[in-house]
């Protein structure tokens, strides 16, 4: 099983103009490192919640149609399937009709339960399965609180940018970044 993203979220969930604000910053100077910094940021947040903020596309690559008939689908939330392709032995491609497959997005992760499941498939990656993530298109779709998670990295990152070794350099994560994102974090048991 193989994840990656397909296509980047065309905006980032907190702008240039919001964080310059948050950090009371008037000159334009550090343009680019502030940008850079919410990128950063917005990944870091990403990464550690299992979530896309901004609406981005992603695929799963399987190996074999799943035992119980039911695939995966991360990161959360889930908005749709565009298309399951499956690929036969000889390398010929087929693109599953959307009435072979059921999307649960309410579920984290996501579950795409399969009513028919072709055979046979070649050996690796047999499965393609691409989709859309994300809260929405804009940053006022994300959730507050991960939106305000992003603004305390990139202030405590800029605050913390000069090389200092490691018995001076303070946390690397701000207080309270923790509690902020946690609601978010995907839970095991």
């Amino acid at each position: 099983m193989t994840r990656f993203r397909t296509l980047p979220p065309e905006a980032e969930p907190v702008t240039l103009a919001e964080a310059k604000a948050y950090l009371r910053l008037q000159s334009d100077s550090e343009d680019d490192l502030i940008a850079g910094l919410i990128k950063a940021a917005r990944e870091d947040v990403e990464r550690t919640t299992g979530t896309a903020l901004i609406d981005q596309g992603w695929r799963l690559l399987l190996d074999a149609w799943p035992a119980n008939e039911i695939a995966m689908l991360t990161p959360f939330p889930v908005k749709e399937v565009t298309a399951v392709t499956a690929y036969g032995s000889e390398g010929e491609a087929w693109v599953l009709n959307p009435g072979d497959y059921f999307l649960d997005a309410n579920s984290r992760p996501a579950r795409l339960h399969f009513e028919t499941q072709p055979e046979p498939l070649r050996v690796m990656n047999g499965i393609e399965i691409d989709f859309t993530a994300g809260f929405g298109e804009a940053g006022p779709d994300v959730p507050d609180l991960l939106r305000r998670a992003i603004l305390l990295l990139v202030a405590h990152w800029y605050e913390f940018r000069a090389q200092v070794t490691a018995q001076d350099q303070p946390v690397s994560y701000p207080a309270g970044y923790d509690r902020m994102i946690a609601g978010y974090k995907g839970r095991r048991l």
